[in-house]
């Protein structure tokens, strides 16, 4: 059974699981304040990125169990050749940067969602290593996997707008921000149009960790 075959039933799966992504979020946003900014010097989100990413790879397996794999990740290599998907990536990741950085002073994003700290400690290299990894490594490659790999293939059969927009309205809301909702849904749009162009999942995988960690560097230095 190709992907573009599978039952309804597995879209309504993946909508009903991105819905319960997104309601966590927002419920935790709602009920615990104002965030940690020194959260990333603990061990706490290496452990908690492997627990929760674990559990929704094995949901994605769930909702995909008896589709060709390969096919409903995108996991494979992209049709628009390498140089022509690394300028993709960059011309992505530079429209991503400047639209996010012309609405940031308004929306305030980053202090909403309050991850990344306001110094270096270098007591704490080894824990902010390890959130590095789990913040630009695990989330990234779970999240694409999440929203351009089976959420683009189980809404692309409704069409290519569809699954574009769709995929990154889930993407925005599964983040649980109110007033960087907006950033969220461009950053999605970006990545769901790079996974449209290019047939693969890999090179949002890479603007997805590359943003991240520009993010992480950026906020010690």
């Amino acid at each position: 059974m190709s992907t573009a075959e599978a039952p309804r039933g597995r879209v309504l799966g993946w909508l009903a699981f991105v819905g319960v992504l997104a309601a966590i979020a927002y419920a935790g946003r709602l009920t615990e304040g104002e965030p940690d900014r020194d959260i990333l010097y603990s061990y706490a989100v290496f452990v908690g990125s492997v627990i929760q990413y674990g559990l929704m790879l094995g949901v994605l397996f769930w909702i995909g169990k008896g589709l060709p794999k390969r096919e409903l990740f995108a996991l494979r290599r992209p049709v628009t050749g390498v140089w022509a998907t690394i300028g993709l990536t960059a011309l992505t990741l530079v429209v991503i940067f400047v639209l996010s950085a012309a609405l940031d002073p308004f929306l305030d994003a980053g202090e909403e969602q309050g991850l990344t700290p306001e110094r270096w400690d270098p007591d704490r290299a080894t824990q902010y290593a390890a959130s590095f990894v789990a913040v630009a490594g695990i989330a990234p490659v779970v999240e694409e996997l999440t929203f351009r790999g089976e959420g683009f293939s189980l809404l692309g059969r409704y069409g290519r707008g569809v699954a574009i927009v769709g995929t990154a309205l889930a993407f925005g809301l599964g983040h649980g921000l109110l007033l960087g909702l907006p950033i969220l849904v461009i950053f999605g749009l970006g990545l769901a149009w790079l996974r449209d162009r290019t047939g693969s999942v890999y090179p949002g995988i890479a603007l997805h960790a590359l943003f991240n960690a520009i993010a992480l560097v950026a906020a010690v230095t």
